[in-house]
């Protein structure tokens, strides 16, 4: 090789001619081009490819931003960079500056959970403890503002190093959600697809903020202490066979039945019989009123209190839960719902009229002030 051809080779090696960053990973974020020590010439390629955007950076201050396509850098297209560095027109010579390529495609199912239970404070259990877990995707929607608030200056950025971040601010906002909605435990079970756009909802102004969009967030379960669902599943039981008084009579009977198959004969079943009768006594006592009305157990703070009261006397809180119907489908469903268990429409009691914009209530087919068909 000639002096020459060395000399041209030399020159060439200390110049960059062509930019891009061709992303063989699922999980990086921004991408610094490894510039080092060279000197980009003018006139250089660079190829963004869709779902990127790079960022010129110089000394530190972020310039010029090229989105997807083929670009001969210039002057022309980059006037952020020339008037920062005082560039005449037509200036041709090589420069320094660092690039940045983000990502802004969509970084699918993330995982996240609470790591520990999360108070709320629920109608019919009072104060409890769930879990909740699910997924989300996001991308990064604003890169200017993404690589002022939350790049920095390092080299790259994987989504491991933000979820955490995410994570926490999803469980943040979802714990404000529970006590906006002052939902039950059962009713955020069933409408956990509302819920979860309510909380995306919520959660989308601040992490605007920071350059990233939240496209999907999806709540998949809520779930209680096992002793607390435990408890729900005794009562419920107890419900199902007709209260604890029958439940009483039903183990006694199966009691005797036992005794009287056993060795013993009458004998085992005539002392079964009196600790039966005992038993029953003792818990009818426990259980009713000197004048003999039957007791329940309150379903808020589980006194036992009298079947006719209206109102708990340990607690106060009514005992039946009042309800009223849905503005969509007329299903019975408790007073003060945001949503229709049945349905999952929006519990608004009023409308707007698409054509004159008076107010008209949530159930009307037309207008009474202009007589304008509204359906929806």
């Amino acid at each position: 090789m000639s002096l020459k051809e060395s000399l041209k080779n030399f020159i060439k090696n200390q110049f960059i001619e062509v930019i891009e960053w061709t992303d063989p990973s699922v999980d990086t974020i921004v991408y610094r081009f490894p510039v080092a020590n060279k000197e980009i010439k003018m006139g250089a390629m660079l190829t963004v490819r869709e779902s990127q955007v790079a960022i010129f950076v110089n000394q530190g201050e972020l310039a010029d931003v090229f989105g997807p396509g083929l670009y001969e850098l210039s002057t022309n297209n980059m006037p952020v960079m020339t008037k920062l560095n005082s560039w005449k027109y037509g200036f041709n010579s090589p420069f320094k500056a660092e690039v940045y390529f983000v990502n802004t495609k969509q970084f699918l199912d993330q995982k996240w959970g609470t790591k520990s239970p999360v108070p709320m404070m629920d109608p019919v259990f009072g104060q409890i403890e769930v879990r909740a877990r699910g997924t989300y995707s996001f991308r990064v929607s604003d890169p200017v503002k993404f690589m002022r608030e939350v790049f920095g200056t390092k080299e790259s950025l994987k989504t491991s190093e933000i979820t955490s971040q995410i994570r926490s601010y999803i469980i943040q906002y979802m714990k404000d959600t529970m006590a906006e909605s002052k939902l039950s435990f059962f009713d955020l079970q069933g409408n956990l697809v509302e819920f979860s756009e309510k909380v995306k909802e919520n959660l989308s102004a601040k992490l605007g903020n920071l350059g990233i969009e939240i496209i999907n967030l999806t709540i998949e379960d809520f779930s209680m202490p096992e002793e607390l669902m435990e408890a729900y599943r005794e009562g419920a039981k107890y419900n199902l066979i007709g209260g604890f008084d029958r439940h009483v009579k039903k183990e006694t009977l199966k009691a005797l039945n036992t005794a009287a198959a056993n060795e013993g004969g009458m004998a085992g079943l005539g002392a079964t019989l009196g600790a039966g009768l005992f038993f029953g006594n003792m818990m009818k006592e426990s259980f009713s009123h000197p004048s003999g009305t039957e007791n329940v157990l309150c379903p808020h703070c589980r006194n036992v209190i009298s079947a006719n009261s209206k109102f708990c006397s340990n607690c106060g809180k009514p005992l039946g839960a009042e309800t009223t119907s849905c503005v969509k489908c007329g299903a019975e469903i408790p007073k003060g719902s945001k949503f229709c268990m049945s349905c999952g429409a929006p519990q608004t009691t009023e409308k707007t009229c698409p054509e004159c914009g008076a107010k008209i209530s949530a159930r009307a087919k037309f207008c009474s002030e202009c007589g304008a068909v509204c359906m929806s």
